[in-house]
């Protein structure tokens, strides 16, 4: 099995697990037609694969190949081995996406992009492949740059892209946790209810609890809420603008950035 078939098993098999207990426990009531949202959610991941497959050269993995073929990149400068090359990759790729995603806040050019995720007035396992085309285009470039500066192991990126897409879709899920297995599970990962928070339509929360699988990132660099101000229940998700039902249809999502309403 290629890694390709990978990823696309673990998504199916991640999303139809957060999907089965959103269903029995779920945290919050839906505010927008299930159906609707989930085809245009999903719909927009597919044609993000699609776009990645036409326009990138090559891949993350691809990229690692490259620079173990050449050994390049820093961990392969020290003779770090492999085993451990791999476990410091892993980690290192969660930190810089946490730094990628607080940039993506705070520049305006990539938050105008990163806002059609924003944008979903619900959250939940769909929400977390939920992106515009050019961030993810831009997001896969940053990757293969830290890949190849980095000298990541190829079998790392494989790890790292596959514990990404699962965490995206477990923290963005609209699953109930018990509270006490949500406060012992939060001290290392981030959990639904911690990233909830970040979906907040409190711009103080939005720019909060970035990390998308290590929650340590976000207390090392001082970005992390404990709780929303108006709890789970009561708390609004989404942004100021684009709240019209239409806005969750594709063709609006693929044009929230190039439009202020």
């Amino acid at each position: 099995m290629d890694v390709a078939s990978i990823r696309l098993s673990v998504f199916i098999i991640v999303l139809c697990i957060c999907a089965l207990i959103e269903a029995i426990k779920p945290k919050r009531p839906l505010t927008q037609p299930k159906g609707f949202r989930w085809a245009n959610n999903l719909g927009l991941t597919g044609l993000n694969s699609v776009i990645l497959m036409i326009t990138m050269p090559l891949l993350a993995v691809e990229a690692a190949l490259w620079a173990e073929q050449n050994q390049i990149g820093l961990l392969y400068w020290l003779s770090i081995p492999t085993q451990i090359a791999t476990v410091i990759a892993v980690i290192a790729l969660d930190c810089s996406i946490y730094w990628q995603h607080r940039l993506f806040h705070r520049i305006p050019a990539l938050w105008s992009l990163h806002k059609v995720h924003h944008a979903d007035q619900d959250i939940d396992v769909t929400t977390g492949a939920r992106f515009h085309p050019i961030e993810i285009w831009l997001s896969m470039w940053i990757k293969i740059a830290l890949v190849i500066s980095l000298g990541v192991p190829p079998l790392a990126v494989i790890i790292f892209e596959i514990v990404l897409n699962a965490s995206a879709m477990f923290n963005h899920s609209n699953m109930r946790l018990p509270l006490p297995a949500d406060r012992v599970l939060r001290k290392w990962l981030v959990t639904p209810d911690m990233h909830r928070v970040h979906h907040s339509t409190i711009r103080q929360e939005t720019d909060s609890n970035y990390g998308f699988c290590l929650s340590i990132w976000d207390r090392m660099f001082q970005s992390y809420i404990e709780q929303p101000k108006l709890g789970h229940k009561q708390m609004n998700i989404g942004i100021s603008v684009f709240r019209q039902p239409q806005e969750q249809r594709i063709d609006k999502m693929l044009t929230q950035p190039f439009r202020k309403n």
